[in-house]
C-alpha cells in the first residue's frame, strides 16, 4: 500500500442540499482509480439563475481523468441524484450501475439525452458486489421516500467505507424495504474506516416517524372533506402515493393521477413490481363526470413548479378539471429551501378560489425521509466508523453532524465541495482542493457558471437594457441621428418626455459635435457612447441600463 491514497471528494451536495455527486479514488496521489456516486441535478431560480432548466455539478476535473473512471454507481432514482446521469454521460462515459428501479428511471434518463443503455447494469443487494478497479461495491437496502434506496459498502485495499446516500431509520416504509440494523451491523464486522453519511435532519431532534403512520389522518381528512380533494406530493414518493391512493379508496373517492411525473413514477414501480396493489385509477375526462365528493386527484408541482398539475388548477382548468370553492388541497410534502414563494404563490390563488389549502409543519399528513438527529446517532453507532464524514447538507448541517458525531468519540471533519480528503490515515485529513463549481443547462446548451451568460441576464433583469444604433457614412460621417431602443425600462422619466427621445437627444448631440478622430477610434466611441446612456437614463429613471452599440460603417 505503499505511497497509495484512499481520497473522498464531493464534487456537489456537499456544504448545499441537492446536486449530489461525490467521488472516491486510490491509487498514489495524482493517479488513483476513481469511482463516481450518483450524478444529480438541482433546479435554478429566479433570482440566482433566471432562464436556466437544469443544474448540475461541474465535473471538468472528472472529464479530464475520464480513462481513469471505473463506474458510476447511483444509490437511488431521486432527481438530486440521478438527473444528470443522461446529461452527463458524454463526458464521463463510464459504466453505471443501479438497483431495479433506479436503474429504470436511469434508463430514461438516457435514453431521453441520446445516449445508450447499454453500459446501465442492474445489480442486485449486497453481499452481491461489482468490481470497479481497487474497488469491490455493493448496494445496502435502506429506507428512504422512494424505493429501493441503498447505501454503498465500497471496499479498498485501505478499508471499508460506508456510504449512506439518502436515508432514514423507517420498520414500515409501505413501499420498499423496512431499514434493517441487522444487515448495517453485518455490513459494519470487521470495522469500517469510514462512514459518510446523510446530514440533511441533523437539526432535528424527535425521532423519525414511519410512513405508515400518515394513513389513518390522511383518511380521515379524506373521508371529511366535502368537495373534491387533491393533493400534491413528490412523484417520486411512491410510498406517499400509494398512502394517499388507498386513503382516497377507503374514503370512497375515485383517484385520478395528473402529471407525467407522477404517472411515470407509479407506472415504473408497477413494471419493477414494487407495486403490486395500487388502486385502480380513473382518467381526467372520467372525473370530470363523477360527483365532486367522490373524487381525489393526485398530482404533481408540490414545490410550486409554474409548469405543474398543481400550478395549473391553482390558475385555471387543466385537463377539463376545475377546481372551486368547497375543495381541498392537500400538500403532503415540505417545501424545499428556495422553492417557499412559489409554493405560497400556488396557496394564494387555490385560497382566491375558495378552496381549503392544507400545509402544515406538524407532521400530521407529511413526514420526512431523511434521518433525525436520533437516527443519525442510531447509525453512529450499528456502524462505530473510525471517522465520520457528514454530507447530504448545508455547510451548518455538515458542521453539526461533525459535533454530533465527537459526543461519542468519532473523529469527524467538514469537507464541502471541492475538498478532496484523504481517508488512508488514521483521521481524516484535506488533500488538496479542486475547482467545484456549477454547470447550467440553458435551452440545450451547457454554459459554467463563471461564462458570464446568467451574470448578464440577471443585471439586464435589474436594470434593464437599451440597445443605440448609429450609422456612418464613408467618411465616417453621420447619418442621420442615433436612435434607440428600450426594454424593460420606463416609458418616459423626471422630464416627461419620452425616455427614448431624451436618449436620442443626447446621444446625437454628442456625435454632432464629436470630431472626425472620435468618430473613427471604434472602442473609444463605444464607450462614451455606452457612458453617455447610461448618465442620461440615470437622470431621467435613477438607472443605469445595460447597454449594447451598435455602429454601421458604410464602405
Amino acid at each position: 500500500m505503499s505511497g497509495e491514497r484512499l481520497i473522498y471528494l464531493p464534487l456537489g451536495g456537499a456544504g448545499e442540499i441537492g446536486m449530489n455527486a461525490y467521488v472516491y479514488g486510490y491509487g498514489r496521489p495524482g493517479h488513483e482509480r476513481l469511482i463516481v456516486v450518483d450524478l444529480g441535478v438541482t433546479f435554478p431560480d429566479m433570482d440566482t439563475s433566471p432562464g436556466v432548466d437544469l443544474i448540475m455539478a461541474d465535473v471538468a476535473w472528472l472529464a479530464e481523468r475520464r480513462d481513469r473512471i471505473e463506474a458510476v454507481f447511483v444509490t437511488h432514482a431521486h432527481e438530486d441524484h440521478v438527473g444528470a446521469v443522461g446529461l452527463l454521460w458524454d463526458r464521463l462515459r463510464a459504466p453505471i450501475h443501479a438497483r431495479r428501479f433506479t436503474a429504470s428511471i436511469a434508463a430514461r434518463k438516457l435514453e431521453e439525452n441520446g445516449a445508450p443503455t447499454s453500459g446501465l447494469h442492474v445489480v442486485e443487494p449486497w453481499p452481491q458486489t461489482v468490481e470497479a478497479g481497487p474497488f469491490r461495491v455493493g448496494f445496502l437496502p435502506l429506507s428512504h421516500s422512494i424505493p429501493e434506496s441503498a447505501g454503498l459498502v465500497i471496499d479498498s485495499p485501505a478499508g471499508r467505507v460506508l456510504h449512506t446516500g439518502d436515508y432514514k431509520i423507517d420498520l414500515t416504509p409501505v413501499v420498499g424495504e423496512p431499514f434493517d440494523s441487522a444487515l448495517w451491523e453485518k455490513a459494519s464486522q470487521g470495522g469500517v474506516k469510514a462512514l459518510v453519511c446523510d446530514s440533511t435532519n441533523v437539526f432535528s431532534l424527535n425521532p423519525g416517524r414511519s410512513e405508515a403512520t400518515l394513513a389513518p389522518e390522511i383518511e380521515g381528512l379524506f373521508r371529511d372533506a366535502t368537495g373534491m380533494v387533491v393533493a400534491t406530493t413528490f412523484a417520486s414518493n411512491v410510498a406517499r402515493v400509494k398512502t394517499l391512493a388507498d386513503a382516497a379508496v377507503a374514503a370512497g373517492r375515485s383517484v385520478c393521477l395528473l402529471g407525467r411525473a407522477m404517472r411515470r413514477m407509479v407506472e415504473t414501480a408497477q413494471e419493477t413490481g414494487l407495486l403490486t396493489d395500487f388502486p385502480s385509477t380513473i382518467s381526467p375526462e372520467e372525473a370530470a363526470d363523477l360527483p365532486r365528493q367522490n373524487v381525489c386527484l393526485l398530482v404533481t408541482g408540490s414545490q410550486g413548479e409554474r409548469r405543474a398539475a398543481s400550478a395549473q388548477l391553482a390558475q385555471q382548468t387543466y385537463l377539463g378539471l376545475k377546481l372551486s370553492e368547497g375543495d381541498t388541497f392537500l400538500f403532503s410534502s415540505k417545501i424545499i429551501p428556495g422553492n417557499e414563494r412559489g409554493v405560497i404563490k400556488v396557496m394564494n390563488q387555490l385560497s382566491e378560489k375558495g378552496v381549503t389549502v392544507i400545509y402544515e409543519e406538524t407532521g400530521r399528513y407529511h413526514v420526512s425521509g431523511h434521518a433525525n438527529r436520533p437516527d443519525l446517532m442510531a447509525m453512529h453507532r450499528i456502524v462505530q466508523p473510525q471517522m465520520l464524514i457528514p454530507m447530504h447538507g448545508e455547510h451548518r448541517h455538515l458542521s453539526e453532524h461533525v459535533r454530533l458525531g465527537a459526543e461519542s468519540g468519532l473523529t469527524g471533519i467538514v469537507a464541502t465541495n471541492g475538498m478532496m480528503i484523504d481517508l488512508t490515515g488514521d483521521r481524516p485529513q484535506v488533500a488538496e482542493y479542486i475547482d467545484a463549481g456549477r454547470t447550467y443547462l440553458d435551452g440545450s446548451v451547457f454554459i459554467g457558471a463563471m461564462d458570464g451568460v446568467i451574470r448578464d441576464r440577471i443585471r439586464m433583469s435589474l436594470n434593464g437594457h437599451v440597445m443605440v444604433t448609429l450609422i456612418l457614412d464613408e467618411k465616417d460621417e453621420p447619418l442621420g441621428d442615433v436612435w434607440c431602443e428600450v426594454m424593460g425600462l420606463p416609458e418616459t422619466g423626471r422630464s416627461k418626455a419620452p425616455l427614448v427621445d431624451v436618449l436620442e437627444e443626447d446621444l446625437s448631440q454628442f456625435v454632432g459635435r464629436a470630431k472626425r478622430g472620435t468618430l473613427r477610434d471604434e472602442e473609444g466611441l463605444d464607450k462614451e457612447l455606452r457612458r453617455i446612456a447610461r448618465q442620461t437614463a440615470q437622470n431621467e429613471i435613477g438607472k443605469k441600463p445595460e447597454v449594447t452599440v451598435v455602429v454601421s460603417r458604410l464602405s
